[in-house]
């Protein structure tokens, strides 16, 4: 465990959203009965979703959002200057998240689709890892409002934090789901990270990798039993995609 360098007492915490819907500052804000005390234990110096009070010092960078403009690269860059720690949180500051579904169109075809006859500054949607060093990921569409609680207090606390290595299958079972692939669904269960509690499969929609990639996942069997089932492997290629979460096993693919 790194030092962080600072009291236990009151961390200053920044919040900061990129590209992307605030859903996951949502979630850590909707904290309902247990937010006092989790505003008891931080002292919330930037976090637009909170308070209108801004302030340029802060212990630990929360970063919402992927980046799709240089102006937010030299902002990102500013604010992992500043911060002893930084933590993308959610999949679109993880992976470039569903932001990421515009990288496979010519960018100047995607700003005419929008803006017709305008001059956008658009770029390809980047995870915030690609740009500057990330201490902590906490991935999610949206985050689980009580993992970013359960990380948060560790670190300021100065206990360990980690991330649950074993795919969202286990988590699934222990809640005695029916599988969805044995409903004819293409579920991404089976090599995705878990901690969400299998929200998706658990109301008979299919995990499309939110979490990104579990640990020591076997993809090949993955994809074999994809074609076991005779199920699409376009639609799994779709749904891997989806999040971003799973580039590096479709790039070494093809």
């Amino acid at each position: 465990m790194m030092h962080l360098g600072f009291s236990i007492a009151k961390v200053k915490v920044g919040s900061f959203d990129f590209t992307c819907c605030e859903g996951c500052q949502l979630q850590l804000a909707n904290k309902e009965s247990t937010l006092p005390e989790f505003l008891a234990l931080v002292d919330i110096r930037n976090f637009r979703e909170i308070s209108s009070e801004k302030h340029d010092d802060y212990d630990i960078a929360l970063v919402e959002g992927s980046i799709t403009r240089s102006d937010e690269i030299e902002r990102l860059k500013s604010i992992r200057e500043r911060a002893k720690v930084l933590v993308a949180f959610g999949a679109c500051a993880c992976f470039g998240g569903v932001n990421s579904l515009k990288n496979r169109l010519p960018q100047e075809e995607i700003v005419q689709e929008v803006y017709d006859g305008k001059k956008i500054e658009t770029m390809p949607s980047t995870r915030i890892g690609d740009i500057v060093t990330v201490d902590y990921h906490i991935p999610g569409c949206p985050v689980s409002k009580a993992e970013v609680e359960r990380i948060l207090v560790g670190m300021v606390t100065r206990s360990p934090v980690s991330l649950p290595k074993y795919p969202v299958c286990v988590e699934c079972k222990q809640r005695l789901n029916t599988c969805l692939f044995d409903l004819g669904e293409v579920c991404l269960g089976p090599v995705t990270r878990a901690g969400c509690d299998a929200v998706c499969p658990t109301g008979k929609t299919a995990c499309l990798g939110c979490r990104g990639p579990a640990e020591d996942i076997n993809f090949p069997s993955f994809k074999q039993l994809v074609k076991d089932k005779q199920l699409s492997e376009e639609e799994m290629r779709e749904k891997l995609e989806f999040y971003n979460g799973f580039r590096e096993y479709l790039d070494h693919e093809s």
